[in-house]
C-alpha cells in the first residue's frame, strides 16, 4: 500500500495508514484558528476584500494548470492510495453517518466512487452496515445545496453540467431525507476543495456551495447540541500549497484534517488527538505481540507461546475493525 507503515510479526504484515505530522509549535486550538482566519477579513475594507478574491482567482489558476497537467497514470495511483487510505481509516470505519461529495472527472477531483461503491454495494457487514450517506444536491446559482440521502448508486443521475447528483425525490416520489432536518447527526464530512494548506485554510472552485452548506450544519448541530462531523478533505499532491498561500474571507471554513497519497494529515487538535490516541494503541498492541514473539519456544512452551500470539494476533484484527 502506497504511503504506509509496515509492521512485520513473525509470518503476519500489517499495513497502516500512515498518519504525518508537523511541529506542534505549529498548532492552534479549533476556536482560534477560526478566529485567526475571521479577523484577517473582518475588518478589511471592501477595496481590501476585492484584492483577496482577487489573489484567490490567481491560485485557483494555477492549480487548476497543475491539474489538468498531471500524468494520468499518477492520477490514478493517487486516487487509489487516497481512497484505500480512507476506507483503512479508523475515522471512517467507526462512522454511522457521513456526507460525501460525488467526484466529477471533468474537475479533475480526487475520486471517490471506490469510497461511495465500498458502502452503498459492497458494505463489510461489521463495519459499513448502518452507514448512512448524504450526497450533494445543488438547489440554485446562489450557492445553496443540499445534501440528501440515498441508497443505491442507480439513485444518481447527471444535471445539467454532467455532473452526478441525486434526484430530489426517489423512484416512489417520496421526497429524499435531507440532512439538515435529519434527526440524527453524521459523523463525517468527506469534502473536495481546488487547494489545500498544512493549516486547514481550503479553496474552493469560487461558488461557495460547500462554505454556505458547513456552516449551515454547524448551526444545526449546535441547536441540537451534536458535536460538529470531522471535516476530512482529499487532495492530489499538486494541491497543497505552502502555508499562507491560500487567502482567507470570514465565509472561510476550515478542514480538520487532510488525505494526501501519503497518508492522513491531522490538523485540528481533535483530528490530531484521535492519531496520537490510534498511534500510542498501535505501538503498544506492536510490542505486545513482539513480546510474545520472542518468548522462548521450547517444546513444552511453545503451545502455551503460539495460543498467546494467536489472541494477540486476534486482538489486533478486532482492534482494527473497531478503533475510534
Amino acid at each position: 500500500m502506497i504511503g504506509a507503515r509496515v509492521f512485520s510479526i513473525t509470518t503476519s504484515i500489517f499495513f497502516f495508514p500512515r498518519i504525518l505530522t508537523r511541529p506542534v509549535s505549529r498548532l492552534q486550538p479549533a476556536a482560534t484558528r477560526s478566529v485567526v482566519a475571521m479577523s484577517t477579513t473582518t475588518s478589511k475594507s471592501q477595496e481590501e476584500l476585492d484584492s483577496i478574491f482577487k489573489q484567490k482567482r490567481i491560485v485557483r489558476s494555477t492549480v487548476r494548470k497543475s491539474l489538468k497537467a498531471m500524468d494520468p497514470s499518477l492520477r490514478t495511483q493517487q486516487d487509489d492510495a487516497i481512497q484505500n487510505t480512507v476506507l483503512e481509516a479508523p475515522w471512517f470505519k467507526s462512522c454511522r453517518g457521513l456526507c460525501a461529495y460525488i467526484s466529477c472527472k471533468s474537475l479533475n477531483e480526487v475520486d471517490t466512487s471506490k469510497i461511495l461503491s465500498k458502502i452503498l454495494q459492497h458494505p463489510d457487514p461489521n463495519t459499513m452496515a448502518q452507514k448512512k450517506l448524504y450526497v450533494p444536491w445543488v438547489e440554485d446559482k446562489n450557492s445553496n445545496m443540499r445534501m440528501l440521502h440515498i441508497s443505491h448508486m442507480d439513485d444518481l443521475i447527471a444535471n445539467s453540467m454532467n455532473i452526478l447528483e441525486p434526484a430530489p425525490v426517489d423512484a416512489q416520489g417520496n421526497e429524499r431525507e435531507d440532512v439538515l432536518q435529519a434527526e440524527e447527526p453524521v459523523d463525517l464530512f468527506i469534502l473536495p476543495g481546488l487547494a489545500f494548506d498544512r493549516c486547514g485554510r481550503r479553496l474552493g472552485r469560487g461558488g461557495g456551495y460547500y462554505d454556505t452548506f458547513l456552516k449551515r450544519y454547524q448551526d444545526r448541530a449546535k441547536e441540537k447540541g451534536w458535536s460538529n462531523p470531522l471535516k476530512v478533505a482529499l487532495s492530489y499532491s499538486p494541491q497543497i500549497l505552502d502555508d499562507g498561500s491560500i487567502p482567507v474571507t470570514p465565509n472561510d471554513v476550515l478542514i480538520d484534517a487532510l488525505v494526501t497519497p501519503s497518508g492522513v494529515l491531522p490538523i485540528s487538535p481533535r483530528a490530531i488527538e484521535r492519531s496520537l490516541c490510534l498511534e500510542t494503541k498501535l505501538r503498544s498492541l506492536c510490542l505486545l505481540a513482539l513480546e510474545c514473539c520472542i518468548l522462548d519456544f521450547d517444546n513444552s512452551a511453545s503451545v502455551s507461546n503460539i495460543a498467546q500470539l494467536m489472541f494477540v494476533l486476534y486482538s489486533f484484527r478486532m482492534f482494527l475493525n473497531n478503533e475510534i
